[in-house]
Order: C-alpha cells, then structure tokens, then sequence
C-alpha cells in the first residue's frame, strides 16, 4: 500500500515511516499541509496520514482540501484530544482519528481496518431498496445521497455507512459491538471514542441529537425525531 504521511515533526514522522516500511508499506513523507496536497495530486496515494498541527496550513483545512478532490480514506494523527477536534476532523472528511501518543500497532491496525473498509465499499454490489424514508430524512441507498426536509447532508464514507446501519430497524438498541463489527468491520477498536465522536458529527449534521440515541454502557438507538 502507498501511505501518504503528512507530519512536520521529524522523530514522530521517522518512527512512522520505519515502522510502515517494516509492514511493506510504501511511505511519502511531507512536512507541510501544502506539500502533502501536491503529492496527493501528483501520487494517489492509497491512504493519507496526516498530523493536525502542521506549520503552513491547519490539518483540518487540509483534510478538507483532499477530500474535497479525492475519496482516499485520511487517518488523522494528533495531540488534540478534545472531543471537539476529532468531531470538527470527521466532519471536513477524516475516516478515523488516533491521539498521540499512540502504539505503532494501533496505527497499523487502524490503516488495515480503514483499507478494509474501502475495499468492502468498491467491491460489493448487493441489491437494494432505492431508498429510505424515515420522516423528513431520505436515504437513498443506490445514489448514496442523504437529505433532510430535502436539503441535501453531506456525509463522509463512514457516517453514511454507520447512518445506514443505524436506520435499518428504527427504535432497537444496536449495540457498540455490532456496530464496531458492520461499520468498522473489526471486533476490537480501542475504547471506541472513534465511534462516539461519528456519531456526535453525524447528529449535527442531520441537525438534531434526538435522531440517534445514546444507551448508556450498550450502544445507540435511531430514532425518528416528533
């Protein structure tokens, strides 16, 4: 795989690229959000990871920038913690967000769960009903568009994804394993912060927290706001 890493600190990105390489990865390594975007350009890579804290350009403006040229799946990479960040991350169009410091393992366990996914998303085919209409929210499953009292909503690949899972039996409790294994197609995913900062950026985009429901220590409910 062609990883794109987008780190302007060199220990960090050092670290990153030897232990991409030791898993036979290629790695191109940029320093500026304004290089890494030319390489996107010029490579194609297969997947980008990129640092929030970048000199010339804030990671979120580049991430907005990629996505908005180029469906490769991003993991962010930060020291911003705040649950604000990942969301506003998610929301320009990140796949998933890991918080420095984080385990080399966890890194690469992360890029081969989001490779996964893309390669789920360009291979399957299954039929499907054209689309889903759930009160004002209309989800069309064969153009993958999403609208709301029909003004189009603007999803990433993974919030359409979790939205769809969410809305199949409106009013059950689906809970954060079954989640975790039919969006994310993995069994383990840390402590599932990413899971809760999506579905925070996927609420605010649908433009109401009372479509999905949280259930404490189980998983989420979708539901039909009155």
């Amino acid at each position: 795989m062609r990883v794109l890493l987008i780190e302007d600190d060199p220990a960090v990105a050092a670290g990153i690229v030897d232990a991409l390489t030791g898993a036979s990865h290629t790695v191109r390594h940029e320093s500026t959000g304004g290089a890494g975007l030319q390489a996107v350009r010029d490579d194609a890579p297969d997947l980008v990871v990129l640092d929030l804290g970048l000199p010339d350009i804030d990671g979120t403006d580049v991430c907005r920038s990629i996505r908005a040229e180029s469906a490769v799946p991003i993991i962010v990479v930060s020291a911003r913690s705040d649950e604000i960040d990942r969301v506003l991350a998610l929301e320009m169009g990140a796949d998933d967000f890991l918080v420095k410091p984080f385990g080399i393992r966890e890194l690469i366990a992360r890029i081969r769960a989001v490779s996964r996914r893309s390669v789920v998303e360009t291979t399957t085919a299954a039929p499907a009903p054209p689309e889903r209409r759930l009160g004002p929210l209309v989800i069309d499953l064969r153009g993958q568009r999403i609208t709301v009292d029909g003004e189009p909503v603007h999803l990433t690949s993974i919030e359409y994804q979790l939205l769809v899972f969410l809305s199949q039996e409106p009013g059950a409790v689906r809970p954060r394993s079954d989640i975790l294994r039919a969006v994310w197609k993995t069994e383990w995913f840390g402590a599932s912060k990413t899971l809760d900062a999506h579905v925070a950026a996927l609420r605010k985009k649908l433009g109401s927290p009372a479509w999905i429901e949280s259930v404490r220590a189980v998983g989420f409910r979708f539901e039909i706001p009155a």
